[in-house]
């Protein structure tokens, strides 16, 4: 049975979207694809109220890829309208949704305007306490070098907890479940490293499409599963412990 709305526990804090489907969602319907991008921005607003009203610590959404920029000049146009659209509403609500928006990825990119107004909305929404990720002209293996190469820099040491300190992320947990709408079962370079023990759900759901009902399926399913981390089960029996001391799963 999907519930209707969640209490969410310490098991799950944070959620990561991988939003896929916009384009299809318009050719399906004869559109051009910044169509499917415009629908696909309202559902995004739609989500992260709805994550907010179940007290979701952290949301993190893939916006725009590094590999994003190979598509059509005037699609990729649309996107950063978008993108610019929305810093300029969210620059009225943080506060009401209790939002620290973080970009993660190269915002260098951006011209001077719109990265300066980025700037600016993660300064002043930095107290709060529901935590919006936006990776926008990200990509996971450019996050690891450049982790790698911060530390370097710096003089220290790589290990695990040194690059963790040092990627886009720091300021918050590793995801304990990723979604990807739109039918592919892949998680194209999004968040390599933090996905390392993340649960993954898949669905046929195209991103304007996705809804409350849509996630509550996807946390059920994660509710439904047993996260080991290399371990076993407390109730497990000493027989099967020791048939699956050597299991990974």
């Amino acid at each position: 049975m999907i519930e209707d709305k969640f209490e969410l526990d310490e098991k799950l804090k944070h959620i990561a979207i991988i939003m896929d489907g916009n384009g299809r969602w318009a050719n399906k319907r004869g559109l051009p694809r910044e169509f499917g991008h415009s629908r696909g921005a309202e559902t995004f607003k739609k989500i992260i109220e709805y994550c907010k009203d179940i007290k979701l610590n952290v949301l993190t959404v893939y916006a725009f890829s590094t590999e994003n920029w190979k598509r059509p000049k005037k699609e990729v146009d649309s996107i950063m309208k978008l993108l610019s659209q929305y810093v300029k509403e969210c620059e009225k609500s943080i506060n009401k949704y209790d939002l620290c928006v973080r970009f993660i990825g190269d915002i260098s990119v951006f011209e001077e305007t719109l990265r300066t107004r980025i700037e600016k909305l993660q300064r002043v929404s930095a107290n709060n306490k529901f935590i919006l990720n936006i990776a926008f002209n990200y990509g996971g293996r450019n996050e690891i070098v450049y982790a790698a190469n911060k530390l370097l820099s710096e003089g220290k040491e790589i290990s695990e907890e040194s690059l963790s300190q040092a990627l886009y992320t720091s300021h918050c947990p590793d995801p304990d479940l990723i979604i990807r709408t739109g039918g592919d079962c892949r998680i194209s370079n999004f968040l390599l490293w933090q996905a390392a023990y993340s649960e993954l759900y898949f669905t046929d759901v195209l991103w304007p499409d996705f809804d409350k009902n849509e996630l509550n399926k996807a946390i059920n399913s994660f509710y439904s599963r047993k996260r080991r981390y290399g371990g076993l089960d407390k109730d497990s029996s000493s027989s099967d412990k020791q048939a699956r001391k050597d299991t990974l799963c």
